[in-house]
């Protein structure tokens, strides 16, 4: 099974997944549930439902024949293999997940993924089909979901008979290996002062501290919200500050940094929705996620993102966000 193809208009703040299974055994004193079933040994089982971006999935393959790494650090890597010259590093998500497996005899499979432009490959017990949401219909998780799950779940997606559990798999590669993960960098010149405001949407709170905290060293003035309806209802109050004060949007925002993948509201349509504002679409809008690579670029720029930026770059934020701001001011001077 390959990526599909099926065309997503960007701003429509619609998403498509991956709907895939995890099956597990279980104690028998937590065999209640619909979904519980008895392997080969006469154990009991239990199949999880998860799903992914397909924005992330390259292709969806058979096991693979595994070649195992030398010093790996956690068990759940269990090896490489080579997919067309290419060697992939495979993760047994199941055993990430702290699930034991039951005695099974389905083949499982592989997904090969790639974000912030690393390629990894998950195997999982066996892939449903593909879906097409709205991202309204994806919740935060609560915070019993996020800790059972060393807080991978970042939405919790309600179908008719079961409940699907969006994965963030960009925590378990970090995780796996720290060298990926997002890291602060010294800003290389003095940005004391600058005196602009930013506001910073993304449903991780530990991207939104360091986002917060990047900004803040380089003299922003910073509020963060959680998703982009939440962004998008601060700009409307910035808007209505604004026109009741008559004075300027620029008086109270200046720049929007937003992450793509958002429950109720995601990155895209946010920025949609600024720039077919009369008001707001004077704001730059810096687009700051996973998802950003050169098959995906185009995403952003039908929506009129004013810059892109890929998730291990952060120490660019600051930089770009300055320069996009910069040259709306002098836009507006020659005006």
């Amino acid at each position: 099974m390959s990526q599909t193809n099926i065309l997503l208009e960007a701003g429509t703040n619609e998403l498509e997944i991956v709907e895939f299974f995890l099956d597990e055994q279980v104690p028998e004193a937590e065999t209640s549930d619909v979904d519980a079933k008895e392997d080969a040994s006469g154990r009991t089982s239990y199949r999880g439902y998860y799903g992914v971006n397909v924005a992330k999935v390259l292709e969806i393959i058979r096991m693979p024949k595994v070649t195992e790494l030398p010093e790996v650090q956690h068990p759940s890597v269990l090896g490489a293999f080579n997919l067309r010259s290419r060697i992939i590093p495979l993760v047994d998500l199941a055993l990430w997940l702290g699930k034991s497996h039951p005695d099974i005899k389905e083949q499982p499979k592989t997904i090969v993924t790639e974000f912030n432009n690393v390629t990894t490959a998950f195997m999982v017990s066996g892939v449903n089909r593909i879906h097409r949401i709205s991202w309204e219909q994806v919740e935060p998780p609560n915070k019993y979901v996020s800790s059972v799950s060393n807080n991978t779940v970042i939405g919790v997606i309600r179908l008719e008979d079961r409940i699907v559990f969006l994965l963030d798999l960009e925590k378990v590669v970090a995780n796996l290996n720290p060298k990926l993960g997002l890291r602060l960098d010294d800003l290389g010149e003095d940005w004391s002062n600058t005196g602009y405001h930013a506001l910073i949407a993304d449903d991780s709170a530990l991207i939104r501290e360091m986002l917060r905290d990047l900004m803040e060293k380089a003299g922003f003035v910073v509020e963060v919200v959680t998703t982009g309806r939440a962004a998008w209802d601060r700009l409307q109050d910035f808007k209505k500050s604004a026109e009741e004060q008559g004075r300027p949007i620029t008086d109270y925002i200046h720049v929007v940094v937003s992450d793509i993948e958002m429950p109720v509201m995601d990155g895209l349509n946010l920025t949609s929705r600024i720039k077919n504002d009369p008001v707001l679409k004077r704001l730059p809008v810096l687009l700051f996620s996973s998802l950003i690579t050169d098959k995906l670029r185009y995403r952003g720029e039908s929506v009129g993102a004013d810059d892109q930026i890929s998730k291990p770059e952060v120490t660019q934020l600051a930089q770009r966000a300055v320069a996009l701001i910069k040259a709306r001011e002098e836009n507006t001077s020659q005006n």
